[in-house]
């Protein structure tokens, strides 16, 4: 219970972390994209303001004579100017058309003023702002953007001069900002709400994550706890012998030199399976770290099956058992490895091969290549593997049948040994097997490359 209140809060941890992340992220680029928008609209708006204010300046400075005055009859190119304290003509759908265009549907106006800032005509009612303060030397002629204090407008104010170059006053256009607000407050309003929606998503897509993420180290955990168990559970059993065994023979008044020798026989056999028992595990856990160096060699798999066969033909014989090999004529297979380490692998298999097949059996060590591989197959016909066991065989203690194993002495670490060494080598171990006829273990090993 409390390893899994543990790894659920790392990975809550991780789940907050991830989407705290994820959330700033998202608030800075909606922030980005909100300053972006509301620049690109805005900028927009100067440009068409711009366009309009040049227009109306090319079709006004043609008539004017006077600094600071309109002609009495008006100006014909821009027939919708209203002159002050003169009766403006009536305002019709089609004068703003002609003066603004057809698809520009915010409000717009234009005014004119002298040089001492005084309107002399204007177009449309100009809404209510701080008085205008010129931006223009008399010697220059250029638009400036002014942003009135009232922020629903924006407006753009052009030099104009007289046909005889003189500074005239200046040409205001300017426009409502209403749609440019609106859109603004709907933008603000889709990130105001979508980033906290989308921050949850993260948080829920997080916590998968941080599920899959803590997946590996949780399997690791458990795997270590149990490797654990299973190795304090192996070493208990052998020191519980040796202390029965110490007690007893302590507890004898009458102990003979023949009972003391057949003790110190007992507790051998228990040290020496103990100490066998250690340095795999020490093995296994140097090739877990990759500590075990690798002493990499040419080496000849038929000459390693030929010894090998020969080493443990006594062991076979005494245990009835015929051992043999295969081993292809006229071609010699060599493999780029760790000769200790591949002897050691088929050490494994042969011992296990002999210790599970009854009296008269026979195990078979045979070797041919296949493809860009050796092919080390290991037969016996012992009592075979049930299919809902073999894909277990190769964890770490595991045996198939528990009783039989303590009487061979076997600790449930030979086939894990074999298969790291051969996944050590790149290369790969499987096993066929039926109840009641035997059990095939076949060890796939890349060949050295010719001539290397």
């Amino acid at each position: 219970m409390r390893q899994s209140q543990l790894f659920n809060r790392t990975r809550l941890q991780l789940a907050a972390w991830y989407a705290s992340v994820m959330g700033v992220i998202l608030s800075v680029f909606g922030g980005m994209v909100y300053v972006h928008m509301a620049r690109s609209h805005f900028e927009a708006i100067d440009g068409e303001l711009q366009t309009i204010a040049v227009s109306l300046r090319d079709r006004i400075q043609p008539v004017l004579d006077t600094p600071g005055m309109l002609p009495s009859q008006g100006i014909p190119t821009v027939p919708e100017l209203c002159l002050v304290g003169q009766p403006c003509p009536s305002a019709s759908g089609s004068s703003h058309l002609h003066v603004f265009g057809s698809d520009r549907p915010e409000p717009y106006y234009v005014r004119l003023t002298n040089l001492s800032s005084h309107v002399v005509a204007t177009i449309h009612t100009p809404p209510p702002s701080p008085r205008f303060v010129s931006a223009f030397p008399h010697s220059k002629s250029q638009i400036s953007l002014i942003n009135f204090l009232n922020p629903s407008v924006h407006q753009s104010t052009i030099l104009l001069k007289t046909a005889t170059g003189e500074p005239w006053g200046y040409l205001q256009v300017g426009r409502s900002l209403a749609g440019y607000n609106q859109h603004l407050t709907t933008l603000k309003t889709i990130l105001l709400v979508g980033l906290p929606i989308a921050t949850l998503v993260i948080g829920g897509a997080s916590w998968w994550l941080a599920g899959l993420a803590m997946r590996p180290v949780y399997l690791a955990y458990h795997q270590i706890q149990q490797f654990t168990a299973d190795a304090a559970h192996e070493l208990r059993t052998p020191l519980a012998a040796l202390c029965s065994t110490v007690e007893v023979t302590l507890a004898d008044a009458d102990l003979t030199q023949e009972n003391a020798r057949t003790t110190l026989q007992t507790v051998e056999r228990q040290a020496l399976r103990l100490s066998q028992l250690v340095q795999d595990l020490l093995l296994l856990s140097k090739m877990d770290l990759q500590a075990w160096p690798q002493k990499l060699q040419r080496c000849c798999l038929n000459d390693l099956v030929s010894d090998l066969v020969e080493e443990y033909s006594a062991l076979a014989l005494a245990s009835q058992v015929d051992l043999r090999s295969e081993l292809p004529r006229q071609q010699m297979l060599y493999i780029q490895g760790d000769e200790e380490k591949i002897y050691r692998l088929l050490t494994n298999l042969i011992v296990n091969a002999i210790h599970y097949t009854p009296a008269a059996g026979r195990v078979t060590v045979a070797l041919c290549k296949q493809d860009r591989y050796g092919v080390i197959q290991v037969q016996d016909t012992g009592i075979g593997i049930p299919i809902a066991q073999q894909a277990r065989i190769f964890d770490r203690f595991y045996r198939v049948e528990t009783d039989r194993s303590r009487r061979t002495g076997g600790s449930g670490l030979g086939l894990a040994i074999a298969q790291a060494i051969a996944q050590d080598h790149r290369g790969s171990i499987r096993v066929t097997s039926q109840v009641g006829r035997g059990s095939t273990f076949i060890v796939f090993l890349p060949l050295a490359k010719e001539g290397g």
